[in-house]
């Protein structure tokens, strides 16, 4: 028999939200979490791997929490970035949809710090923030958490670095006797650490889906390629998965500028993320990707950071992470929500060796991905020239008159023998052998 929010203590007007939302049936994480949040009163370490339904696990708790007769802010809500803390916000904001009195704000980074100043001014419940600018606001007493009762540090193993800058600031302006629940999909020596310092020792410790961390849902696979393969090897991979959503990760800020670039000339739908574009930029890119405009996204760990979007079917590692929690939170982009999903990692021979070191650090299984021969990849390539002629736009400034004689030079050829034309043409410029079928293979072995 199933269990129910219902048989966790949820109250109604959440299960009512939950009902539009139609989600009916708690993971495994929302059945250990929730009672414990609901019937207790220690702080709370819950170790759960991402797409699990954390913000869930919380988030209801906190909303049952809330009295809203006490129009100050009781609970603070701690993301390790703005498009992280945006959808906490929005989940936050649907689970309380059938009790409007509950009043919750966002305060972000990489936004105007006025509007959010003059947001809080008025009755607010529920704050959920990036460290850096809640401790902006309180240094400028610009928000009253004197009375704050719950602290929910989301995502913790993402934000580590700044939260050992600004944490001490954040914890010596609550009240002492806050409760603090910490949420992380890894634990590192350093969230360890943050335990031990800013939870209590009687901390309750909630641990799940950690046993199956990628087996099930996620296929890990490698594909060893040499330097100059590595992009023709990619872009092969992508026109596998065309209409498909996938994010690539790279290094560095310039190796996803440099990709970004290679793939637009290549007509690839997709937009660059990392922590030097404006957030207006950021937004709007993501806003692209959560809307399926855009179906790739390449993007540095930081930046990517926090990203939940669905329906996620491949992430390729174009360059391995120098940490196996990174490649945790990598992997951990696709297969969310019950769903199945592709982690490739793109690797040169020389890094052969990290493979069985990925595998037993974090009891996963790659399965080898044959790389694409010569011939498919040369294949790939007339695809790929094909598909920027067909998405180039008409150039108005030629003439009529050229165009009537270029016409008139095409006149008397079918379609598929100007398509065949334009083929041997293209294979010609690029010093490459004619892509041959089966038969003609067999023709010319006989």
């Amino acid at each position: 028999m199933k269990i129910s929010f219902a048989d966790l203590g949820v109250t109604d007007y959440l299960i009512e939200a939950l009902d539009v939302l139609q989600i009916k049936t708690p993971t495994t994480i929302q059945a250990k979490a929730i009672p414990i949040l609901l019937n207790q009163k220690e702080d709370v370490v819950a170790l759960a791997k991402t797409g699990t339904g954390k913000t869930a696990s919380f988030g209801l708790p906190l909303l049952q929490s809330i009295n809203t007769q006490n129009n100050f802010i009781q609970a603070i809500v701690l993301a390790p970035t703005r498009e992280l803390g945006q959808q906490i916000f929005t989940n936050l904001t649907d689970f309380s949809s059938k009790k409007k009195q509950i009043s919750i704000a966002p305060v972000f980074g990489g936004i105007p710090i006025k509007p959010q100043i003059e947001r809080l001014k008025k009755d607010t419940h529920v704050i959920v923030a990036t460290p850096g600018r809640l401790i902006d606001l309180i240094k400028r007493e610009s928000i009253d958490v004197t009375k704050v009762t719950l602290l929910v540090l989301d995502e913790a193993d993402e934000m580590i670095t700044v939260l050992n800058k600004g944490l001490d600031v954040v914890i010596a302006s609550l009240p002492k006797s806050i409760r603090t629940l910490l949420f992380t999909a890894t634990m590192p020596g350093s969230i360890k650490q943050m335990v031990q310092n800013y939870l209590s020792k009687d901390a309750v410790h909630i641990k799940a889906d950690m046993e199956n961390l990628g087996h099930n849902a996620i296929d890990h696979q490698y594909v060893v390629v040499k330097p100059i393969e590595k992009l023709e090897v990619l872009m092969h991979f992508l026109n596998t998965k065309e209409g498909q959503r996938g994010i690539i990760f790279c290094k560095t800020k310039a190796a996803v500028n440099k990709l970004a670039k290679k793939l637009a000339m290549n007509k690839f739908s997709s937009g660059a993320l990392h922590g030097s574009l404006t957030q207006g930029i950021r937004d709007r890119i993501m806003e692209q990707f959560r809307e399926g405009h855009i179906d790739i996204l390449i993007a540095t760990d930081l930046a990517a950071r926090g990203i939940d979007v669905k329906q996620i079917k491949y992430v390729v590692q174009y360059h391995l992470p120098d940490t196996y929690d990174a490649y945790v939170h990598r992997s951990g982009r696709t297969a969310r929500a019950g769903a199945k999903g592709l982690s490739l990692s793109v690797i040169q021979e020389d890094e052969l060796d990290d493979i069985p070191d990925l595998e037993q650090e974090l009891g996963i299984s790659f399965s080898k991905l044959p790389k694409a021969d010569a011939l498919a990849l040369e294949q790939n390539n007339t695809i790929l020239w094909a598909r920027k002629i067909f998405k180039t736009k008409p150039n108005k400034d030629i003439s009529q008159d050229l165009k009537t004689i270029i016409k008139t030079v095409f006149h008397h050829l079918t379609k598929d023998e100007l398509i065949e034309k334009l083929m041997a043409h293209q294979l010609q410029q690029t010093n490459k052998l004619p892509v041959l079928n089966k038969k003609d293979k067999k023709k010319n072995k006989q």
